[in-house]
């Protein structure tokens, strides 16, 4: 079951990347130029915010099962010490929730305004802050949080 749900959460978390990419292009695109915020603007807002969701409930259940977040909890003051283990215990999951939380709300606003250029504007600003701070809670393999390579 692990290996399954490793699998699908990785081939979605390059979805959540590439969703993220296209949705800030487009806002940027039709905040700096002017466009009207089309159907094609908020399906890209609204599949964005739901793969990301798809993402969120793997990712819990990734928390749920993974053997170093339950090292991490069974003795947080030894594994304070060891980067990794505070890493993806504390640090990954808290990160990506409130990207995913920064995200969602972007979202929500946008969904709300009046003005197609103040729709563009929101989505820009919430979804480059949630894509930032997916981008810092990624295990890069020169961050100096945690390292893992790129392919394992």
């Amino acid at each position: 079951m692990f290996s399954i749900l490793t699998l699908l959460h990785s081939a979605i978390r390059w979805l959540v990347l590439a969703s993220l990419l296209c949705a800030i292009i487009i806002a940027a695109r039709g905040y700096f130029t002017q466009k009207p915020f089309v159907l094609k603007d908020n399906l890209v807002r609204h599949w964005t915010a739901t793969i990301a969701h798809i993402q969120l409930l793997l990712g819990i259940l990734m928390v749920t099962q993974s053997p170093t977040v339950r090292i991490f909890w069974d003795s947080t003051t030894e594994a304070e010490k060891d980067g990794d283990i505070l890493f993806f215990g504390l640090l990954h999951p808290l990160l990506m929730l409130i990207a995913i939380v920064v995200l969602t709300v972007g979202s929500a606003l946008a969904k709300r305004r009046n003005g197609d250029h103040q729709k563009f504007r929101t989505m820009l600003i919430y979804f480059s802050v949630a894509l930032l701070l997916i981008l810092i809670a990624i295990p890069w393999p020169f961050s100096p949080l945690a390292s893992r390579p790129y392919f394992r």
